[in-house]
C-alpha cells in the first residue's frame, strides 16, 4: 500500500504582525497547496491555547510532490510575506501494522 508522505509543520505568527492577516495568508496558502500535483490535502489548524500557533498537517504522495511545493510560486510568495516562523516540521508515516 502506497501511503504517501505526511507532514506536520509548526509556525508562529511573527510578534509584529496582524494575527487576522496572518490567518487569512495561512488559509490561503493552504487552499493553494491543495492544486498543486501530489498533494492530497494541507489543513491548518490554531492552537486553542495560544493564537499565534499553528500547525499545519499535509499529504503528499511523495518525496518529489513535496520537495516541488517549495518551488511552487505560491509557497515562495507565503515565505516573502514573512508573516510567520517555521518552529518545527516532520515528516511521518500511517501506522500500519504487518500482517
Amino acid at each position: 500500500m502506497d501511503q504517501g508522505l505526511f507532514i506536520t509543520a509548526e509556525l508562529r505568527v511573527k510578534p509584529d504582525v496582524s494575527l487576522e492577516l496572518a490567518k487569512l495568508a495561512i488559509f490561503r496558502f493552504c487552499r493553494d497547496m491543495e492544486s498543486e500535483p501530489g498533494c492530497s490535502f494541507a489543513l491548518p489548524l490554531q492552537d486553542k491555547e495560544d493564537p499565534r500557533k499553528f500547525i499545519l498537517w499535509e499529504r503528499y504522495d511523495d518525496e518529489a510532490a513535496h520537495q516541488a511545493h517549495f518551488n511552487a510560486e505560491h509557497t515562495q510568495r507565503f515565505i516573502q510575506q514573512g508573516l510567520t516562523e517555521l518552529v518545527q516540521a516532520f515528516q511521518s508515516q500511517l501506522l500500519i501494522p504487518e500482517q
